[in-house]
């Protein structure tokens, strides 16, 4: 397995990814996937900026992506970055996902930035127990502010301090 930095050509890769997970999880509160297209632009506009967006492979394939963005448009923000991590979900449980974060933090640190915010949506327990492994805390928790497959869900904030 090998961590790498994404390029334009992984994008139909991290659309099959984040397509499981817009259909199968409360992960992210989207209801629609978005297409290859708006995944090419997304590496080519991350990477643009400096920041960070990686791919973890296994067997030769994409496995999963993980990337680092400003938490918000504010100048105030220029050194916080909020992450977001996706494995494939055949691949899920086989450790990708602890070496992929541990490289973004890696990454995102080096991009200059000194916090990192992982918005967890549902609260998903095994994103929460892999962002507490790594270091992360609880920052906060919005109640029941998202409605997927019938259900409200929370958003967890989770948060890491970059340089140490």
């Amino acid at each position: 397995m090998a961590v790498r930095a994404a390029v334009a050509e992984d994008a139909a890769a991290v659309q099959a990814i984040y397509a499981h997970h817009v259909a199968h999880s409360t992960a992210t509160f989207d209801t629609e996937a978005p297409d290859e297209a708006f995944w090419r632009e997304k590496i080519d506009a991350v990477v643009a900026r400096g920041w960070p967006f990686l791919v973890v492979e296994r067997d030769g394939e994409v496995a999963g992506y993980a990337y680092a963005t400003q938490f918000r448009d504010r100048a105030a923000y220029a050194l916080t970055c909020e992450n977001s991590i996706y494995i494939a979900d055949p691949q899920r449980g086989a450790g990708l996902g602890s070496i992929l974060l541990a490289a973004l933090v890696d990454a995102a640190g080096k991009a200059g930035f000194e916090q990192m915010i992982a918005v967890i949506g549902g609260g998903e327990p095994a994103s929460v127990a892999l962002h507490g492994k790594l270091g992360f805390v609880e920052a906060g928790r919005m109640r029941q502010v998202g409605m997927k497959f019938g259900r409200r869900l929370d958003t967890v904030y989770m948060q890491l301090a970059l340089h140490r």
